[in-house]
């Protein structure tokens, strides 16, 4: 969606001149009219990059959508309607796609489409859950109070998110480092040892002729290693255009011992939280199983549960229904059941999302609390097989020439 240059003429004679994102210039120029200004020209600004020219920001965060549903949830809740809000916060918003989108939703609903309708067509922005929010906030009257809980509800997931994240970011750090103080010492200090070495006929260890012999390998035959690493990545993508390369990853990764029962409850976890929010919405559980299968991110879990809802359908409860795909642990199972007698399914949902939440975050830190000696005992000795390879030697000469 492109940028257009407006020269408009207010009441008192005074010449203003807007930059504006639109979807055409007469719908800029409508846009104008409509505000009782005078529009004198219309063109396209060229020195503002809109959604022709490079995609610059076209990532939508977390917290730009959180902020954008909370200042909605406020400006509806004080009583200004629907069409008048997406306008106002459209104005707001920074981010460019972000501002194309509610273009379009705004555009929408002047057609006179619902909310939910007008959200449709993005829901791998929004999520099927936000759309889902708006539908049974729209059937039960209460618009602002679905989007609020939808809020609590991406609030909680996006700081999971960044607490993993967290997490991992110190042994990332850590492997990184040490694989860039390999490359230092093995393409710069290393081979200038070889020549030290070579220019005084020494005899060298095993160890010294192993470490030397593969650096003088890197540092001469460094592209080999280079055009794997960029066949690889080629082969990936590809790789990851085949329709099973998803579920076949994913299941790849519930067969490693100890991921394997952190994806599996932080599927659960999502997978319950994600449910709890639909029903608490006022949305019945036929109609909210599927979105909330479809929530989960692991797509063998998302495949062994897709028959769930035929299931209910057929009159199970969504206990034995959940049970007989073998993905949901015995504790979550009765949790299930639990909520499914006392009338609380949702109530009761929340809670097993908060339990399995912290379980996850508790052996994600058990993890991090695995991996940094891990990698710190692994760097120190490369880092001594190096410096042994190349101080032997040299203790070797010095013994020698005395």
């Amino acid at each position: 969606m492109p940028y257009y240059q407006c020269r408009l003429a207010g009441e008192d004679g005074r010449i203003d001149v807007r930059s504006v994102l639109a979807p055409s210039a007469e719908e800029c120029r409508k846009g104008f009219e409509a505000e009782g200004l005078l529009v004198l020209s219309v063109r396209r600004d060229w020195n503002r990059l809109g959604g022709r020219g490079f995609r610059i920001g076209r990532k939508v965060k977390t917290r730009d959508i959180i902020l954008f549903n909370q200042e909605f949830v406020a400006l509806v809740k004080a009583g200004f309607p629907i069409l008048k809000s997406l306008e106002t916060l459209t104005a707001r918003v920074k981010n460019i796609h972000l501002r194309e989108v509610l273009i379009r939703v705004s555009g929408e609903v002047k057609k006179g489409k619902a909310l939910s309708e007008a959200f449709l067509p993005y829901e791998k922005l929004f999520s099927p859950v936000y759309t889902a929010s708006l539908m049974a906030g729209e059937k039960g009257g209460n618009l602002a109070g679905s989007i609020a809980r939808y809020i609590q509800y991406i609030k909680v997931i996006d700081q999971t998110r960044s607490r993993i994240k967290s997490a991992m970011t110190y042994p990332t750090i850590l492997i990184v480092f040490s694989f860039v103080l390999m490359g230092i010492l093995i393409n710069f200090v290393l081979p200038q040892f070889a020549d030290f070495y070579k220019s005084f006929e020494a005899q060298l260890p095993g160890i010294t002729k192993a470490v030397m012999g593969v650096a003088m390998a890197l540092s001469r035959f460094w592209y080999i290693p280079a055009a794997l690493a960029a066949g690889l990545a080629v082969l990936v993508s590809r790789a990851r255009r085949l329709p099973d390369f998803g579920f076949r990853l994913d299941r790849a990764k519930l067969r490693v011992p100890f991921g394997r029962t952190i994806w599996l409850e932080s599927g659960v976890s999502l997978f319950s939280r994600t449910l709890g929010l639909l029903l608490e919405a006022g949305i019945t559980l036929l109609g909210a199983i599927g979105i909330a299968v479809q929530a989960v991110p692991n797509a063998w879990i998302v495949r062994r549960m897709a028959e769930v809802p035929d299931r209910i359908k057929n009159g199970e409860n969504l206990s034995d229904a959940v049970a007989q795909t073998g993905v949901f642990p015995p504790l979550a199972l009765d949790m299930v059941r639990i909520g499914e007698n006392s009338a609380n399914l949702p109530g009761m949902l929340a809670d097993m999302a908060d339990f399995y939440d912290e379980r996850v975050r508790g052996k994600i830190e058990t993890l991090v609390t695995l991996v940094e000696p891990v990698v710190i005992i692994v760097m120190g000795l490369a880092v001594a097989a190096m410096l042994l390879s190349v101080y032997i030697p040299i203790f070797n000469i010095i013994r020698v020439a005395r």
